[in-house]
């Protein structure tokens, strides 16, 4: 990190701090740290706005993803970067994106190719050669330490890469992302993106780990150093989608860091076609079979206790006197655990209830999405069965509905969510059948109730 004076921390919006602030807890995932009297009190006084003075706790603190740094200044301004845009056939949003780029070091155009060649580009490809391609080209024209992907669907707002260049003070940083929000419209399908693009990773910041809050970002705006894309050999052009997230996690195996900071913002348009909608979420699900065969554990259908898992199951299967007891007894184990930390037994039973919620929905989740023909086979099969799936992912979808506070009217959303999640699952299906692997569709059934991990 850089000197103590240059950066000050923010606690995570998911840390709840006990035992007189110094146990940390995570609750979905269920994770903890313990800090000393001494770092409890360094922390207040960071929280409270005090400049760094001791960066081995703060390094400890934001690579556990319990807080995250805020730089005053950065060695890097607009003129150190170079901006790439890969594009096929969408001249004018390439003519309304430059304008908006702000006054970097240098913008390169890369027509993949396009039917009618476009004007201004530094590359043409005759023929399109894929996302992965052009920006490979792109980035290795470019003569600053930084560059910066920008999609041409893509509007970056005013003083875009004032939050996102700080970040490279941290030396083991190497690339951050802003948040991306989808772009405002009428249609029942841009007040939907509106509220639950695949590009918008919410406001929250973070450092980006696989199945964490911020399990990935995307090149959709992405600043990267060019010495280290030069050392992972730059995106793998044989994949046609899930390149900029095989990158990424490159980048996290090789130690490196990516962050993603919403304080920088772009907006992004979403597709106004429904099939178009539809080939992305399915184009999006076929990446998990090769992501995965490349990043054995980078995610799971479901990460999940066994217990949470067998709980729901129970239910599920009208057990509901035995479910209830396999939910009640790892609740307690789980509370007991946490009251051995000094969690107050009120508070801890109410983690440990929020962890079966949250088992429960990522269990409809995967119902519906990886899962959904065994799901669809079921309902078929048996009346009792698609009643209760039926009742459950509604129930689940209201509560989303409700959470978002879209414009959007209870059943378009709910079956705009059951379009997305049966897309993108088909799209997991075809990936498995073309990779030959069921990785994909295999959950993470981690632990035993109540076992702590450390953040």
């Amino acid at each position: 990190m850089a000197t103590a004076a240059e950066f000050r921390l923010t606690l995570d919006d998911g840390i709840v701090r006990m035992d007189e602030g110094r146990l940390l807890v995570r609750t979905r995932p269920l994770r903890t740290l313990r800090l000393s009297e001494e770092e409890s009190r360094t922390l207040d006084r960071w929280t409270a706005g005090e400049a760094i003075t001791d960066t081995g706790l703060a390094r400890r603190l934001i690579d556990a993803g319990v807080a995250h740094p805020t730089w005053a200044s950065g060695p890097f301004g607009p003129a150190d970067v170079t901006v790439v845009i890969p594009v096929k056939d969408r001249a004018g949003l390439v003519a309304a994106l430059v304008p908006t780029l702000g006054e970097v070091a240098d913008v390169i155009v890369v027509d993949d190719g396009s039917r009618v060649p476009i004007d201004g580009a530094r590359i043409r490809h005759e023929r399109p050669r894929g996302p992965a391609a052009a920006r490979n080209a792109g980035w290795g024209l470019a003569k600053t330490e930084l560059v910066a992907f920008v999609d041409s669907d893509c509007s970056p707002s005013p003083g875009w890469l004032d939050a996102l260049l700080p970040h490279f003070a941290d030396p083991k940083v190497a690339a951050v992302a802003p948040r991306i929000a989808s772009a405002p419209g009428g249609s029942l399908l841009e007040r939907y993106e509106t509220a639950r693009s695949p590009h918008d990773l919410g406001r929250s910041p973070g450092q980006v780990r696989p199945r964490s809050p911020v399990g990935y970002v995307s090149t959709t705006v992405l600043v990267v150093r060019r010495s280290v894309l030069s050392e992972a050999g730059g995106l793998s052009e044989e994949m046609r989608f899930g390149e900029d997230l095989d990158l990424v996690f490159r980048l996290l195996k090789q130690g490196w860091k990516v962050r993603y900071e919403p304080a920088s913002v772009a907006t992004h348009l979403a597709r106004r076609k429904p099939h178009q909608w539809v080939h992305q979420r399915f184009s999006y699900g076929t990446t998990d079979a090769p992501l995965l065969t490349r990043h054995p554990g980078s995610m799971a259908p479901l990460t999940a206790s066994p217990w949470s898992v067998a709980a729901w199951a129970l239910a599920g299967a009208g057990r509901l006197g035995l479910a209830a007891t396999v939910a009640a007894g790892s609740a307690l184990l789980t509370a007991h655990e946490l009251g051995e930390l000094r969690v107050p037994p009120r508070r801890a039973l109410r983690v440990a209830t929020a962890g079966h919620l949250s088992a429960g929905r990522g269990l409809v989740a995967a119902l519906t999405r990886a899962w959904w023909p065994g799901t669809l086979a079921a309902m078929i099969a048996s009346p009792r069965a698609r009643r209760l799936i039926a009742a459950t992912v509604l129930t689940t979808y209201a509560d989303e509905w409700r959470d978002q506070r879209t414009t959007l009217g209870l059943v378009p959303w709910c079956l705009l969510r059951l379009a997305d999640d049966v897309a993108y699952g088909t799209g997991i299906w075809a990936g498995c059948l073309r990779n030959r692997t069921f990785a994909p569709l295999i959950p993470d059934l981690h632990g035993a109730p109540g076992l702590q991990r450390r953040l």
